[in-house]
């Protein structure tokens, strides 16, 4: 059964008299693959040191397996059963083999120990060919493998990785992260992973949180963050380009309708009449239309007369930017983008369900 194999409480953190971080609580399940996620300068890799006893806390506590750290000895015993891979893979000018070794010896494992378990980790991460390169010979994606292998060597139970994707190539990450996941599963380990990267925490996260100027705004899995935001800040930087202000006119048993604007939106949602909301609509729950029968075909309960305002190509798909009374932006595809003669000021229809409106409250 899962239970807390990190936590803290009332946690702050100051650097010459700024506040970084104030963390009411944060709580990370023993095995579990969690993803902390943020814009730059939000405090992610200060949570990081943290978690790892690389810095100490100007207030609150932080709990490792049910202990309570404090600054007395214990900090060490519980570091040892940590490890952690950093953006920069930070290499010595030694063999692949002698980095992967390092951390063993100095722990004083035998001869023995060291070549079994070194040899192991080298295998588990497909780099058993590289044990003799020297370290300057390495491609990015090598040399991240083995700073890992140099982390797992030591059996961690608490893994830590403070953004290792963020300088590889697109291929290369899309290899690493599956390896991540499959060994984080295998090894039976908790991981903690920081990125500023989105795609990262939908693909690797059991939960993820997000910390934004120093506070954790939102918990929860990567369907609750992405689908549901619940806060605007939570909404913007999860990528929901549509956030119109609005307030909630109607509700009966569920349906509401928003009041934005001069305009009505039918929603599902508990929020309750007369209060001030956020609608947030993904472009691709967007349905468009050139005629009355492409209207009739759509079970959408909104369909609104909108004006093409803006299109922009990248790739495959197409970002459609609308007026009708209030912004919209819908997402389609090249090919359909041409079949309908989408053009900057093209009069269309734009509709969507009441299910595809989320709702947050303001304030």
């Amino acid at each position: 059964m899962d239970y807390p194999h990190l936590e803290v409480n009332n946690l702050t953190f100051q650097r010459s008299g700024t506040k970084i971080l104030d963390i009411e609580k944060l709580s990370i399940n023993k095995g579990e693959f969690f993803v902390i996620i943020g814009p730059n300068g939000a405090g992610k890799s200060t949570l990081l040191r943290l978690l790892a006893l690389l810095e100490k806390p100007s207030s609150g506590k932080l709990i490792i397996n049910r202990e309570v750290i404090d600054n007395s000895s214990n900090r060490l015993a519980v570091r040892r059963r940590m490890a952690m891979v950093f953006q920069d893979s930070l290499l010595f000018a030694s063999s692949v083999f002698e980095n992967v070794a390092y951390g063993l010896k100095a722990r004083r494992y035998s001869k023995n120990q060291i070549g079994k378990r070194v040899r192991d980790v080298l295998v588990k991460l497909s780099i058993s060919h590289l044990a003799d390169r020297k370290a300057s010979e390495l491609s990015g994606g090598e040399a991240q493998r083995v700073s890992l292998a140099r982390a797992l060597v030591l059996n961690p139970e608490i893994l830590l990785l403070d953004e290792p994707l963020a300088s590889l190539d697109p291929p290369t990450r899309e290899v690493f992260r599956t390896d991540l996941i499959r060994l984080v599963k295998e090894e039976k380990l908790t991981a903690v992973f920081v990125t500023q990267y989105r795609t990262e925490a939908q693909i690797l996260a059991d939960r993820v949180a997000v910390l934004i100027d120093g506070k954790i705004l939102q918990v929860g899995t990567p369907e609750e963050i992405f689908n549901y935001p619940e806060k605007e800040e939570v909404a913007r930087f999860v990528g929901c380009e549509i956030l119109v202000p609005g307030i909630i006119e109607v509700n009966n048993e569920g349906l509401a309708i928003v009041k934005v604007k001069d305009n009505e939106i039918e929603a599902v949602t508990p929020v309750r009449e007369g209060e001030e909301v956020i609608v947030c609509i993904r472009p691709e729950e967007i349905t468009l239309g050139i005629d009355s029968k492409s209207e009739e075909r759509t079970s959408a309960r909104n369909k609104f007369l909108s004006k093409i305002t803006q299109i922009r190509h990248n790739g495959i798909l197409t970002k459609v930017d609308l007026d009708c009374g209030f912004p919209l932006v819908a997402v389609v595809t090249k090919k359909s983008a041409e079949e309908l003669g989408l053009v900057k000021d093209k009069e269309v229809t734009a509709s969507f369900k009441a299910t595809a409106v989320h709702v947050i409250r303001r304030g």
